[in-house]
């Protein structure tokens, strides 16, 4: 087991910028703004060869009794709950502060190991830094900076210095990620909470709550798992705060990361524009997809129909898709949207053999050919697989630039029918055989010359019309040369004797 070190402190002192420095990422969102950080935030590190788990906490007030604070703290907790080692952050510039006095007497209760680290120590002198930290009774502090990497690596040694060296001989098995996304206030985070039974994420009756992508292992049925609850998503024109831009990137970088997208859609409210174009960007990325209605309990008959029919009206290119109607506060139909879960990524990741394929390819297209591109019917010869997750189907043939759209999409029904693939989306691949004769030009005939004719043997317009009717006409010599047009034959005959020219 990897030890677990938790970094703790109030707000603003440079939590996640440690944490970005441990995990040699930049996963945890970083601006110059207190409670940023709201939820809990898992990453791998490695130092030589011990590996650890670290986890970014929000501000930690510990006296906080209600609102978002309150919830952030009680996130805190938990995490000091299931530490190996715990890192308490203070801002060296600021000096002891009433919230470090709060936070270190809860400290010292607990039952693991405390780092005291002084951040944001760089460019001054460490011992006058350090000195007025010494009354928090929590050891010796420790100068550092986050931000530039200084006393970081002494502070994690000094932290794992008591855990043993890992098993080379374990291995970690594959983990599929799956993200939970939609727009703000459908119940992601009731979802995740639900899923793991516990309140692992805030999950607070406010827009917004969740900012940051956060990251949760766990392990259901023998199969491990992460979860990725992610910031609500917003049209482009109401998003106006810094903050919630970035929370944006983080939520799609995070689509792009996972290997299943669980599109969550709230039944209490229309299917929106926006529901349909994060419909649309998950599609666009190739990732496997499950869609969960939630809120879905309390509904009267008649409106879950009308809400079908706009499912089906409005979010109809996600026919290839599960729909799961769903109650995360309730944990109801939670069960079968894992289940899709499942076989949407086997679907995704599944091997096509290349002679089942090209089988496939030649009975839809004996059922129905495509249609004539010009002069030329498109040759559809033979098909294999081209990529996985999501699966690429490449088919070779002739004329296939002139395949319409609609005829991609029936050969992308029958291969799904065929080969089940069921909740992922599928890429049909045109790849164009090259014209062997393409290049070549055809020979250069060479043509003789005419003779040039000398001027006597010039035709007449009148002596053409003679010879074309087999009249003779005289020569030189005074003979008479008549021309046939049965046979082309001359005869050249000598006039009588006695007669006159």
């Amino acid at each position: 087991m990897k030890p677990t070190i938790v970094i703790v402190g109030r707000p603003n002192v440079g939590k996640s910028t440690l944490f970005n420095r441990l995990t040699k990422t930049r996963d945890a969102l970083v601006a110059d703004m207190p409670g940023l950080t709201r939820d809990r935030h898992y990453g791998h590190g490695k130092v030589g060869s011990k590996p650890y788990l670290v986890v970014d906490t929000g501000g930690f007030e510990p006296l906080a009794k209600d609102g978002i604070m309150h919830e952030m703290a009680r996130q805190a907790e938990q995490a000091i709950a299931e530490a190996d080692a715990i890192v308490f952050v203070v801002d060296g510039r600021v000096g002891v502060t009433a919230l470090d006095k709060e936070i270190a007497n809860k400290l010292r209760k607990v039952d693991r190991p405390v780092f005291l680290a002084v951040n944001k120590s760089e460019g001054m002198n460490h011992g006058v830094v350090i000195a007025d930290f010494h009354e928090l009774g929590l050891g010796e502090p420790l100068a550092i900076s986050a931000s530039h990497g200084e006393g970081v690596r002494g502070l994690i040694e000094l932290a794992l210095e008591p855990f043993p060296e890992p098993d080379e001989n374990e291995a970690e098995s594959d983990v599929l990620k799956v993200a939970i996304v939609g727009r703000p206030n459908v119940g992601k985070s009731t979802m995740i909470n639900a899923l793991l039974g516990e309140e692992r994420v805030i999950a607070f009756d406010m827009p917004g709550t969740t900012r940051d992508s956060i990251y949760v292992d766990f392990e259901r049925g023998g199969k491990k798992y992460t979860l990725i609850d992610t910031a609500g998503l917003r049209r482009k024109g109401k998003v106006f705060e810094t903050i919630e831009k970035f929370s944006v990137i983080k939520t799609l970088q995070s689509i792009e990361d996972a290997n299943v997208v669980v599109l969550v859609l709230d039944a209490r409210q229309d299917i929106s524009d926006q529901d349909a174009h994060i419909a649309g960007f998950i599609v666009e990325s190739g990732r496997a997809l499950v869609v969960a209605v939630n809120k879905w309990d309390g509904l009267d008959p008649y409106d879950r129909d009308q809400i079908k029919a706009d499912l089906e009206a409005k979010l109809k290119f996600l026919s290839f898709a599960n729909f799961h109607y769903v109650s995360a506060l309730n944990g109801q139909g939670l069960e079968a949207v894992f289940r899709s879960v499942d076989a949407a990524y086997k679907a995704a990741t599944a091997d096509l053999a290349t002679p089942k394929l090209t089988r496939t390819l030649i009975d839809a297209v004996a059922k129905q050919s495509p249609p004539r591109g010009g002069i030329f019917r498109p040759k559809l010869r033979y098909a294999h697989q081209g990529g996985r997750n999501p699966p690429v189907i490449v088919i070779h043939g002739n004329a296939l630039d002139k395949v319409p759209d609609s005829y991609r999409r029936y050969l992308e029904h029958v291969f799904r029918e065929v080969f089940s693939l069921q909740g992922t989306p599928l890429r049909i691949q045109f790849n164009i055989s090259d014209n062997p004769f393409a290049e070549r030009k055809p020979p250069e005939t060479t043509r003789r010359k005419p003779k040039p004719k000398s001027q006597g043997d010039a035709p007449s317009l009148n002596r053409g019309r003679s010879l074309a009717a087999g009249k003779s006409s005289p020569n030189k010599a005074g003979q008479r040369t008549v021309r046939t047009t049965l046979k082309g034959a001359s005869t050249t005959v000598k006039p009588k004797a006695g007669r006159g020219k």
